[in-house]
């Protein structure tokens, strides 16, 4: 069984989408954004004085300074993520000001925060003594918390890009779908489908130990009934697990099997039809990983099999302007930068008092644009309106679309 390392976005502990704000801004279609308001009024007291020297790509005229931290050197894994991301916040920026319902309410600084810790807490350090209102970042969960702890001796609000709740607290927002979202969506459908026993399989690593956690809240949350939680390092473990499953499933004592990492769940597919379980004999359920990987819909075995999704208008709608502007893909996570670029440069954040009011920021009513609708709590973690698809021979097909609306 190939139980490879994750994709990129998983092991960064990340994930992504984009979005405008309801009451604030408004969607128009999947291609695009309009906007209420217009110019900006006159800065805060803080803004007043000679224009600070800033150190980072500056693009935008407004007077609010908005820094956004991405690792844009070092680990090359990483940095081709974050140069993805600044490129996206660049297009963000560009539609600003070519937009003529929109005023330049800020100026996004680009600032390096490197592979590590460290280099974020300098960026953000940096950020901050040069008069930024709001961060926008980092990618990694680590990074997110050592920022976190600068802003809020500024009194800075964060919006980051990490999917680990860990890393969110009052202050410190994510804009990304945390593993609990994602739980939460598929086991509300499989319950639509009749299903009432659950499993649930678990690699042990960062990932497993989340999606795990996750699994087992929401099934509390639920009134759901975890059958067996089952944990695995290698190959030989993992067949174990099936041998001890498989008069379960045969019995019908379990109806519905989690199985979310998506380096593996090829193999536990196969795996269980070799030891006689047929496709739709058990609800197979995956995780938002699934969406990347081809291999998922091209392993026979995993048919029928459910997994939550965001609706990927908004990805497909910047590729071709992206495509045309930088030469290649985005990274799917560009949508995450191009989003926050957008959120940031709102009128009614951006020129409030204060500027990025919480309470504007957790409006129950959330947020909606490309990828769906979501909102940040006050604890700083996020919901997010999540597609559940269904696998199918050669791909997958949405088997139930996203709420519109909390």
């Amino acid at each position: 069984m190939d139980i490879s390392k994750r994709n990129t976005a998983k092991r960064l502990g990340l994930a992504g989408l984009a979005l405008v704000m309801t009451g604030l801004i408004s969607a128009c279609s999947p291609g695009g954004f309009s906007f209420l308001g217009g110019g900006a009024p006159a800065g805060n007291k803080a803004d007043a004085g000679p224009a600070a020297t800033l150190s980072g790509k500056t693009i935008g005229a407004g007077p609010v300074k908005v820094a956004l931290l991405l690792p844009l050197s070092g680990d090359a894994t990483l940095s081709a993520v974050g140069n993805s991301m600044a490129n996206a916040a660049e297009l963000a920026m560009d539609f600003v000001k070519s937009n003529p319902n929109l005023g330049e309410n800020i100026t996004l600084v680009i600032k390096d925060s490197g592979a590590n810790a460290l280099g974020a807490s300098s960026a953000a350090q940096q950020a901050l003594a040069e008069g930024a209102s709001l961060i926008l970042g980092p990618l990694r969960a680590d990074q997110v918390t050592v920022v976190g702890d600068a802003a809020r001796q500024s009194g800075v609000n964060v919006i980051a890009f990490s999917n680990n709740p860990g890393a969110a607290s009052a202050g410190v927002f994510l804009l990304n779908v945390l593993p609990e979202t994602e739980v939460k969506r598929s086991m509300n459908y499989a319950q639509k489908l009749g299903k009432k026993a659950f499993a649930g399989i678990f690699p042990n690593n960062d990932f497993g130990r989340l999606q795990q956690g996750a699994f087992q809240q929401t099934m509390a949350d639920l009134g759901l009934q975890a059958r067996a939680i089952y944990n695995f390092s290698n190959e030989a473990e993992a067949r174990a697990i099936i041998a001890q499953l498989t008069p379960l499933l045969q019995q019908g004592q379990i109806d519905s099997l989690f199985i979310p990492d998506r380096a593996t769940a090829p193999s536990f597919g196969n795996m269980l039809q070799e030891a006689g379980i047929q496709p739709g004999t058990v609800q197979l359920v995956g995780s938002s990983d699934w969406a990347t990987d081809a291999t998922i819909g091209n392993t026979t075995s995993l048919a029928g099999a459910i997994f939550p999704a965001l609706d990927d208008a908004g990805l497909m709608a910047l590729s071709a302007e992206y495509q045309t502007r930088f030469g290649s893909a985005p990274h799917p996570l560009a949508t995450l930068a191009y989003t926050a670029t957008i959120l940031a440069n709102a009128k009614a954040l951006a020129n409030g008092t204060p500027r990025y009011d919480r309470t504007l920021l957790t409006n129950a009513a959330g947020f909606s644009g490309r990828d769906g609708v979501f909102r940040f709590l006050p604890d700083g973690r996020s919901e997010f309106a999540l597609t559940i698809r269904q696998v199918s021979i050669g791909g997958s097909s949405v088997a139930e679309g996203a709420p519109k609306k909390f």
